[in-house]
């Protein structure tokens, strides 16, 4: 089963956690543009409007780190359009601080939603995946969980864990149709980046700095990210699982 076609002539249906900004809702968008279905998964409430006037999102309000939002999700995917082809764990936590200023609560968090919740939705999904003869995991992790980078070591960490998350769960699931992969992005013009830069004394000149980290001499835009992650999910990447494709400006060839 893959993003853009389904075996029995149904549209795929995908699950999309983070789904009300950025990447999140980039990926929705292109999504539907390709006639997925979708159920769009966020903790703020306001994803409601975002999508009200499309009978082709369902949208699911809550947290991914609390088990009963990921079993919501998969029964709105089977429950109310009858299939679940691709599950696309996106929403995350960000964190740029030192290790030594960094909180046991400020870890936890992280952990919770960056990989606890990545855990629970793997988990609930793919019953629903194997009873209608497979389908596709993309995981978004982050060149922080490919390379050491400094005041990101506890984000680096969960981001890490994604990665090694996702290629055992490549090896167990494959038998069963599933393909499991990730896409490590580079930095991307999204609040979940531009948020925290406020706190700095000239946030422009330090995006403007980042964005010179990359050979490309940008940052990446949230659709591009999304694109990487539809190709993934689609019958293109068939023979592809448990592998990691940066999309990073080049910034791990370095």
């Amino acid at each position: 089963m893959a993003e853009n076609s389904a075996a029995d002539g149904e549209s795929p249906v995908a699950i999309v956690t983070g789904a009300a900004s950025g990447v999140g809702f980039a990926t929705v968008g292109r999504f539907r543009a390709r006639g997925t279905r979708v159920v769009a998964v966020d903790r703020d409430a306001d994803a409601v409007a975002l999508f009200s006037d499309d009978a082709g999102v369902a949208v699911v309000v809550g947290d991914v780190a609390e088990p009963g939002t990921a079993d919501r999700a998969v029964a709105a995917a089977v429950d109310g359009f009858g299939r679940l082809d691709v599950l696309v764990n996106n929403a995350a936590r960000f964190l740029l601080k030192p290790l030594v200023d960094t909180s046991l609560d400020e870890w936890d968090g992280l952990v919770a939603t960056n990989v606890r919740g990545l855990f629970l939705f793997a988990r609930a999904a793919l019953p629903a995946m194997t009873a209608g003869g497979g389908g596709s995991i993309v995981n978004v992790s982050s060149i922080s969980g490919l390379v050491g980078l400094a005041n990101q070591v506890a984000y680096g960490a969960t981001k890490g864990a994604i990665v090694a998350f996702s290629k055992a769960l490549a090896i167990e699931v494959a038998g069963a149709g599933v393909r499991v992969n990730v896409v490590a992005p580079g930095t991307v013009d999204t609040p979940f980046v531009r948020v925290p830069l406020r706190a700095l004394p000239d946030p422009d000149a330090t995006m403007r700095a980042i964005a010179a980290t990359h050979p490309l001499q940008r940052i990446a835009q949230p659709r591009e990210i999304a694109d990487a992650i539809l190709y993934l999910a689609s019958p293109e990447a068939s023979f592809i699982t448990g592998t990691v494709l940066p999309v990073d400006g080049g910034y791990t060839a370095q």
